[in-house]
């Protein structure tokens, strides 16, 4: 990654860019790595990492899409409706450092797809390793499971030279206890190639201060361009390091907690703070969700 003077003026944090990742005779379950002591010991991502490429020129837009949340067929719902099933923590070992993001769990084909951000799987050409969702996580627990990856994915321009107006990741899990992902905590929408500038809801578990990593947090409104070094989703909101990869909803409605996800938590200016930044979900963001609900 290079570094100018002006791109290490301008990075934070949030990287937020948050930047802050069965058979025969009967045998003892496996110990999950990420135990409650080691999740509230995970550190945000952003705290981690350096100032992020950017090309101050727009992503490349195809066909308008939106792919609508299929039904909950029974799963637990909350008083926070569907959101709270849904988004959850991501933990990884980033270079053998516990790290988190936060992630969200959209519908796709094969049912176990999570969106987060580029740097929440791949940071400095290094592929992030032990990583799991802990969807609906609430300080050291897990009330849906721990889902591992079994693979994550990142856009061919944050793969190759880390481009912040590609910072999008995803991750197929396993199954857990036979079931799939979707099936259990539900599916968010997603959508591609949408009009911006329209009020939007974002959420994360922040996880520097004043925030602990231990409850979800949103913030709403309008949102607007980016005018200095991306062409991202901007958005008044004062979320820190942990909330990276976190989901920014279209038509999301409060009482029932379900919308389309159309950007993830990425970065602020640290100039700039109570701002925060998502990428446009464009063809290279939709072909990336292709092949993630295709593996």
């Amino acid at each position: 990654m290079k570094h100018t003077k002006l791109r290490a003026a301008v990075v934070t944090a949030v990287l937020s860019l948050a930047f802050a990742l069965v058979g025969a005779p009967a045998q003892a379950a496996p110990k999950p790595f990420w135990t409650p002591d080691a999740m509230r010991a995970a550190v945000p991502m952003d705290s981690l990492v350096k100032a992020p490429a950017a090309t101050p020129k727009d992503v490349a837009k195809g066909q308008s899409q939106i792919i609508r949340s299929i039904p909950n067929g029974g799963g637990l719902w909350t008083g926070g409706g569907k959101v709270t099933q849904t988004a959850g923590r991501v933990f990884f070992l980033f270079n053998g450092q516990k790290a988190s993001c936060s992630g969200d769990a959209v519908t796709s084909t094969n049912g176990s797809v999570v969106v987060t951000a580029g740097h929440c799987v791949k940071y400095q050409g290094t592929w992030h390793t032990q990583w799991t969702f802990v969807p609906g996580y609430n300080n050291g627990n897990a009330p849906y499971g721990q889902w591992t990856a079994k693979t994550t994915l990142t856009t061919p321009q944050w793969e190759a030279s880390e481009d912040i107006n590609y910072d999008v990741g995803m991750a197929v899990v396993n199954p857990l206890n036979g079931q799939r992902l979707t099936d259990v905590v539900g599916a968010q929408g997603i959508a591609f190639n949408q009009p911006k500038n329209q009020n939007m809801y974002t959420f994360g578990y922040p996880a520097a201060a004043p925030y602990d990593g231990t409850k979800l947090i949103y913030c709403s409104g309008s949102t607007f361009t980016d005018f200095l070094l991306t062409q991202d989703h901007g958005m008044q909101c004062n979320m820190t390091g942990g909330s990276s990869g976190g989901p920014w909803f279209l038509s999301f409605n409060e009482g029932t907690g379900a919308g389309v996800q159309a950007s993830v938590n990425s970065f602020g200016y640290n100039f700039l703070p109570g701002y925060m930044f998502g990428p446009y979900f464009g063809t290279d963001a939709q072909n990336l969700y292709n092949r993630a609900q295709a593996a």
